[in-house]
């Protein structure tokens, strides 16, 4: 693809207003939405709205004129970028914290089920937080195997299948429907981690019957560095479930101030502390930006910008370790280099800034909303420019920073 053809490309693409909603610094070309959405330009007013008036002239007034219920109020948003129910999704705490509640309830949801299956290689809080799991649970273990050897793994002892949905390295996805009508096959239930999903590809969590889910606020939603995580359990299954954080605004009647713990009904009883407003405003600010926004039309546009930076990947003798089939992947692009750290590292000083997945991953996010086919072409082209001069074989760009 050629300049112009990508300012083409950009002149038509039904998605290009969305850009002009995001807070992009000049000179940049932010291929890392991934792992941090940039700042969308509705947040900074909410921010100040939510510090000024909300904290500063409402003060306490203001839990009963909108914070109370803005956990079931922003899962309802996002339930509608999921294909869940508004009343089946609701935010609280971080993904991590959101996993552990889910797994030992599902551990507990059938004793003669001990069993969390779960792939090797999976987002690391994935299995670091299982391990924690069974061990709260007597009897419990962890199987993590091979993506290959999954479908054998799961049998009659399978409590739960703790499946990332996108892998957060290569992009892989999982056919979700598929892997849920496995795991019921063994009677087991599906919990799946929807951080590399939701606002990158297309989800319908019910329309495949799956049970129960979670997902970070702070990548493809925007939501702001850190923010709040969500969590859904399918409605048939809310009241047979409960969070083994037993914090008092899960409780049945939190105001009554009573020693023994009661769960709340429905997804209330998910929640725990009490939750951070300044950030749930900024998560909302990010997830109200995806209200009109067509799911297809950012698949659309996601594959063909994936298209175009895996030609510039071949043409530059780079391996594409994510998937040429778009239904198999999701909204990002990696490829392998033995001097991958310090190639990113290169590149971000060059004002593309991608991210490194150890030992030898270069990583880059395709948002469709904000970014364009001439900045994918930029961008290859001052990747291609670092290749052949060797600027990434200077060894300053060998030093490890803290965040990779």
């Amino acid at each position: 693809m050629t300049r112009d053809e990508a300012r083409a490309r950009d002149a038509a693409d039904p998605l290009r207003g969305y850009r002009d909603r995001f807070a992009l610094p000049e000179g940049v070309i932010y291929l890392d939405g991934n792992s941090l959405g940039p700042l969308p330009s509705d947040t900074a007013p909410a921010l100040a709205d939510m510090a000024g008036r909300q904290w500063g002239e409402r003060l306490i007034r203001s839990w009963n004129e909108g914070w109370i219920d803005a956990p079931q109020r922003i899962g309802g948003k996002i339930a509608a970028l999921i294909g869940a129910e508004p009343d089946e999704v609701i935010v609280a705490d971080s993904t991590s914290v959101n996993l552990f509640k889910l797994l030992v309830a599902a551990l507990r949801h059938d004793p003669a089920r001990r069993t969390i299956v779960s792939e090797t290689g999976n987002f690391p809080t994935d299995l670091h937080i299982a391990e924690g799991a069974v061990s709260c649970v007597a009897g419990a273990r962890l199987n993590a195997v091979a993506r290959g050897a999954l479908g054998d793994a799961i049998d009659g002892d399978t409590a739960v299948v703790l499946l990332t949905h996108v892998h957060y390295k290569t992009a892989e996805r999982y056919d979700m429907a598929s892997w849920t009508a496995a795991a019921h096959a063994a009677g087991a239930l599906t919990l799946w981690d929807l951080s590399h999903s939701v606002g990158a590809v297309p989800v319908d969590l019910n329309a495949a019957g799956a049970e129960l889910a979670v997902g970070c606020g702070y990548k493809y939603l925007n939501g702001g560095p850190g923010a709040p995580a969500f969590l859904f359990v399918a409605r048939r299954l809310q009241e047979r479930l409960a969070s083994a954080l037993s914090g008092w605004m899960g409780h049945a009647a939190p105001f009554d101030f009573t020693d023994a713990y009661r769960p709340a009904s429905g997804m209330k009883r998910w929640l725990a502390g009490t939750p951070s407003m300044l950030a749930m405003a900024g998560l909302e600010a990010g997830v109200d930006l995806w209200r009109d926004v067509d799911q297809q039309a950012v698949a659309k546009k996601s594959a063909a910008l994936f298209d175009q930076f895996a030609a510039i990947g071949a043409r530059l003798n780079l391996e594409c370790v994510s998937p040429a089939d778009p239904e198999r992947r999701g909204s990002h692009i990696s490829f392998r280099h033995p001097q991958a750290y310090a190639l990113c590292q290169a590149l971000i000083a060059r004002g593309v800034i991608g991210d490194f997945r150890d030992p030898d991953i270069v990583r880059f996010g395709l948002t469709p909303l904000y970014l364009g086919f001439e900045d994918v072409w930029r961008a290859g082209a001052i990747l291609g420019d670092i290749l052949a001069s060797g600027a990434h074989h200077d060894p300053a760009f060998a030093q490890r920073n803290a965040v990779t």
